[in-house]
């Protein structure tokens, strides 16, 4: 039986992530991930695709989500006093319009010196909205897709294991971004063909296989972009049947609840994996 050893949320969009030892989830996955977004001056999101600067922004927030602190090195802190409500802003996601509440111009100066471009930080409005697509229609914040990303770490194990055969060097967990962690299945890539499960309170619908970007090649630490790896090696093995190199699994939220790390992972319903 498989048990969550890791848990991680992503208060912005694209910076460093939070860990946990617990973590409430909300209809959009574990609470404040991917809560707030650097957008740019045209409201088009920015993400490490085009700014791995983003993974060097080190947030932080209070449980009530009232304050937001960022800290980068080379640039001390801004404290956020947290804007939720109003009618917000136009932006676009994948050429998709949402609004996102702006929080200010002292954060999005020291945000665009960061940076080194213009750019202004929002915040999931509460009348939000969304519809994530995928198997098990769901909702999110400004995640990519859906709300939760689930990963085990038999399948970073395989993949490092080929990434020795090339001569390459191995990946830590934080390459993929993930927000739950599941040790103690045997085989790689069980994630692909679960459907349905519970975790603590929480019980989780499949939408689809988590498809890799460029993202995947930026360092966490530095922030530099690191090669090609390992899009590269996923290539070989990891296609999806809609295009692209699949790793991990996205699913909707279908009870709220608590999780937290030693939980164990109840399989309620298995299906086909989607590889091709």
């Amino acid at each position: 039986m498989g048990t969550v050893t890791e848990l991680t949320y992503y208060p912005v969009k694209g910076c460093a992530s939070v860990t946990a030892s617990e973590a409430v989830v909300t209809p959009a996955g574990l609470a404040h991930d991917r809560a707030f977004m650097v957008v740019g001056e045209d409201g088009v999101f920015r993400t490490q695709r085009r700014d791995p600067l983003l993974a060097l922004i080190r947030p932080a927030i209070d449980a009530g989500g009232e304050r937001l602190a960022l800290r980068a090195p080379g640039h001390g802190e801004v404290v956020v006093d947290v804007e939720a409500r109003g009618s917000g802003r136009p932006i676009e996601m994948f050429g998709t319009p949402y609004r996102g509440i702006d929080q200010g111009d002292t954060v999005a100066r020291w945000l665009t010196e960061v940076l080194g471009g213009p750019v202004r930080l929002v915040r999931v409005p509460e009348d939000h909205g969304r519809v994530t697509d995928g198997m098990t229609p769901g909702t999110s914040g400004y995640a990519d897709s859906s709300a939760v990303h689930l990963l085990s770490r038999a399948s970073l194990d395989h993949l490092n294991g080929r990434l020795a055969e090339r001569g390459a060097q191995p990946l830590p967990m934080d390459r993929f971004r993930p927000n739950i962690v599941i040790g103690g299945w045997d085989a790689p890539h069980t994630e692909d063909t679960l459907r349905r499960l519970d975790i603590g309170g929480v019980t989780l619908g499949y939408t689809k296989l988590a498809v890799r970007c460029v993202v995947t090649t930026v360092d966490q630490e530095t922030g530099d972009k690191d090669g090609p790896e390992p899009l590269r090696t996923l290539a070989a093995y990891r296609r999806a049947a809609g295009g692209g190199v699949a790793f991990g699994s996205k699913f909707s939220v279908l009870r709220t609840g608590k999780i937290a790390v030693g939980d164990q992972v109840e399989v309620l319903e298995r299906g086909e994996s989607e590889l091709r």
